[in-house]
């Protein structure tokens, strides 16, 4: 660019203000990566969650339970294909800081529910052999340095054994890939039936039931025949759709999209003024050296131009700078998004407001820099 060194001169003209701005844009656009981020990873999530699958839990509370007696009642549902379950068991590994997302389950029919787990038949198989194995994600078993043939001890707070033990071993049988899910899908796994034998209270109980669909477009009704069936017992259903529990969960913290958005409009907002009176202040400062830009020939669309510049660099810059720290702190939050990086569209929307930015806080200094009258700013007038 043919201005490129009297923009970059006029930008650093009072280094310590310029400096100052930066490091506000640039703080204020790690804020929106990373907020933004998450929302995306959230958003992501709920997704790619589908309709052929049923969450049945208990109409009251999912911590109050269900019988295991209704597994039977409900694979008999026409249009049924498989049915398992979770029952959340937790704990933490060596540590209370390490929680380990554990469930016990019946895990044949539940990685024939949830196709996009990958796993190996064999280690399938060892399930099965092994009362006390367990099937760990990919993820958590690089996280912890734990490989197949470890026995694993997790304390918990809540589900003491028989013996009144708070800490149960477990022996890693086999491991499975749940990166097609993004976040927070549960990775630790245990038979149910050697759960509930060596459980000192809640026998007979799980928390949900998982269920498959042959036809998505039956979802309704399959959801409302199961919750039918249980209507006016001790223990009334609720049965929704993956994507319709996630949404509801994620209510339960409050509307997320409306958070973030709500936190960056504000920061967004009040980076506006700050942005603005750098560069009314900058122009202001200048107004003798823009008269004499133009009484060497430069144009009033030059001058506007060259403002303008300076504000675009300013912002983008800083920005840039601020979304590539988002993207580097990005992966330390694992525990919220998984593994994944900053989406590249959070990263083109954050240049597009940077350069929105510099638009509305630039014009009106740069317009008053073009109507400039020569002999009046030369007369400090």
């Amino acid at each position: 660019m043919k201005y490129a060194g009297l923009v970059w001169a006029g930008l650093w003209r009072k280094k310590a203000r310029t400096i100052l701005t930066m490091l506000s844009i640039i703080v204020a656009f790690l804020l929106f990566g990373l907020l933004q981020g998450v929302n995306h990873g959230f958003n992501e999530v709920v997704e790619n969650l589908n309709v052929n699958r049923l969450y049945t839990s208990a109409k009251t509370n999912m911590v109050d339970g269900l019988p295991i007696s209704y597994l039977g009642r409900i694979k008999a549902v026409p249009d049924v294909e498989h049915v398992s379950h979770w029952t959340y068991f937790g704990g933490y590994y060596r540590e209370a800081k390490n929680a380990i997302p554990a469930f016990a389950t019946d895990p044949e029919p539940l990685f024939a529910i949830y196709k996009e787990i990958k796993i190996k038949p064999e280690y399938l198989d060892a399930m099965k052999r092994t009362r006390t194995g367990a099937l760990v994600s990919e993820q958590l078993a690089k996280q912890y340095g734990w490989k197949v043939g470890d026995r694993i001890p997790l304390g918990t707070s809540i589900w003491t054994t028989k013996e009144g033990s708070s800490t149960w071993y477990f022996d890693i049988v086999g491991t499975f890939d749940v990166s097609a899910y993004g976040v927070g899908f549960p990775s630790f796994y245990i038979n149910y039936d050697y759960y509930d034998e060596a459980k000192a209270f809640g026998n007979g109980v799980v928390h949900y039931y998982l269920v498959s669909i042959a036809d998505p477009r039956q979802a309704t009704r399959v959801a409302k025949t199961i919750d039918t069936q249980f209507e006016n017992s001790m223990n009334e259903t609720r049965t929704q759709t993956e994507s319709a529990l996630a949404q509801a969960n994620l209510k339960q913290i409050g509307d997320i999209n409306f958070i973030v958005n709500a936190i960056v409009g504000a920061v967004l907002f009040t980076l506006l003024f700050l942005t603005a009176n750098t560069m009314m202040q900058s122009v202001r400062e200048r107004i003798p050296e823009l008269a004499v830009l133009k009484t060497l020939g430069f144009s009033d669309g030059k001058v506007l131009g060259l403002v303008l510049a300076e504000a675009f660099i300013l912002c983008i810059l800083a920005a840039l700078l601020g979304l590539l720290l988002a993207a580097m702190a990005f992966p330390s939050l694992r525990a919220l998004v998984g593994d994944l990086p900053l989406p590249g569209s959070v990263i083109r929307l954050g240049v597009g407001i940077a350069a929105l930015l510099a638009l509305v806080s630039g014009l009106p200094p740069a317009v008053r820099a073009q109507r400039l009258n020569i002999v009046d700013a030369l007369a400090g007038r």
